[in-house]
């Protein structure tokens, strides 16, 4: 065996994927050199590789990915995400909060339509970050609240981080759904609390029109609502379609992500005759490209996985994490800790293929349910979406309001601080996770 300073390849290999981390080497790259050079010390061939990666991407339920994807993409540029916005703005935008509550409302909402933070954040952002401008936000806090909102989307069902979570874990992705719903509701209701500490300028009215259309000025309130509702029905029954459809076992979540997108182009070409070729070729672009960075890193986590599994990384790091503690709270805290740092710096997919065959072995020796497990670690990645110094969401808000990044952090801190407080609520009462999937015998 190829033996360097007393190490196994195992290790090596873990500490080079750091290492071609740290000096800038896409993710996916940084998994697929290290799991090559492991596999090249402990002595077996790399014609290994392609048949290790193919059947790491070949899993049917990875499916739902690119379908999910997609459809989120149709969704934002068909104007289905400003219909709902819309929508919103008339039925709660009145509420104090204004457009605080109203953007806080939509990405949740929106996060049962996309299943994806970095997305979201780039279709409905913009809309949202206006509005709240012109209610008086400071911008640089807007641009934090639809980041925050936005990062669950991987905790509010759809969520494609669910769908590789329940692939990993082997457990039912029909049940995490069920499981996270009422934890996404929290987090949001959280995030409504860190409203009182924004920076206003004061609220106006100016939200009412920030949005073009304006939402039917000149109008008294219900025939407003009215008028908001009839005209982003079919945007407000996708998730209805797509929840509805997995819970009765109409389809699959698999087959719920192409249902998705065919309604979404169903409602884009017949009710909202919003789709174009133009339109429909750059949305497949965009989901092609999101898809493709995606799958790149399951394609090579396969082969950092085999190494783990040959090495047997799995048994001593699991043994050593089951070493620190009698105390499953103590060690379901340094789990977490562990996977806020992992955040810091790695994106959510990255993250469970690094970490879950470690800590899945953990979860079963505790006896804790891997349904609430699966959610808590959800939440927890999805902070990471706001962390630097990765904080992909970050990243996409700078962007999309040309502000600095260290600006839209600092935004985001009210918004991380009440994440952290969520977080720690959805740990100590698991009841909350379960009790959906109880109630409905899933």
């Amino acid at each position: 065996m190829f033996d360097l300073l007393g190490l196994a390849p195992g290790t090596q290999m873990v500490i080079a994927f750091f290492v071609l981390m740290a000096i800038g080497l896409p993710v996916a790259f940084a998994l697929g050199l290290s799991a090559l050079y492991a596999m090249w010390a402990i002595g077996f061939g790399f014609e290994l590789a392609g048949d290790l990666i193919a059947t790491g991407i070949s899993k049917y339920s990875l499916l739902a990915i690119p379908f999910f994807i997609l459809a989120g993409s149709l969704m934002g540029s068909l104007g289905i995400a400003e219909r709902m916005i819309r929508f919103f703005r008339v039925l709660i935008g009145n509420l104090p909060g204004g457009m605080g509550v109203v953007g806080t409302v939509v990405c949740l909402f929106w996060g049962a339509v996309s299943g994806s933070g970095p997305a979201s954040v780039a279709a409905i952002g913009p809309m949202l970050i206006r509005a709240m401008e012109d209610d008086g936000y400071d911008r640089a806090y807007a641009a934090g609240l639809v980041s925050t909102g936005a990062a669950f989307s991987i905790v509010i069902p759809p969520s494609i981080g669910l769908v590789i979570y329940g692939v990993i874990a082997e457990t039912s992705i029909s049940r995490l759904f069920i499981a996270a719903v009422i934890p996404g509701i929290f987090m949001g209701l959280t995030m409504l609390a860190a409203l009182p500490f924004a920076r206003r300028r004061g609220a106006g009215r100016a939200a009412l029109d920030a949005l073009s259309p304006a939402p039917y000025p000149g109008l008294p309130y219900w025939a407003r609502l009215r008028h908001a509702f009839v005209d982003s029905f079919w945007g407000l029954m996708t998730p209805a379609v797509i929840l509805g459809g997995i819970y009765s076992g109409i389809f699959t979540p698999t087959e719920a992500a192409l249902v998705a997108t065919v309604w979404a182009l169903l409602v884009g070409a017949l009710a909202y005759r919003t789709l174009t070729l133009r339109g429909l070729y750059e949305s497949l672009a965009d989901a092609a490209s999101s898809s493709a960075v995606v799958m790149l890193v399951v394609a090579y986590a396969s082969l950092f996985g085999w190494v783990v599994t040959v090495e047997n990384l799995v048994g001593q790091y699991s043994g050593a994490l089951l070493g620190l503690s009698d105390e499953g709270w103590m060690i379901l805290l340094v789990m977490m800790l562990i996977l806020l740092v992992a955040g810091m710096f790695m994106d959510a997919v990255t993250v469970m293929f690094i970490s879950l065959p470690i800590f899945l072995p953990v979860v079963r020796e505790l006896g804790w349910d891997p349904v609430w497990f699966g959610v808590l670690l959800m939440v927890n990645l999805a902070i990471g979406l706001i962390t630097p110094p990765v904080g992909i969401n970050l990243y996409v808000a700078a962007n999309v309001t040309r502000l600095s990044i260290e600006q839209v952090a600092r935004g985001a801190v009210p918004f991380l601080i009440a994440s952290l407080i969520g977080l720690a609520v959805v740990a100590s009462f698991p009841q909350m996770s379960l009790f959906l999937v109880r109630l409905l015998g899933g």
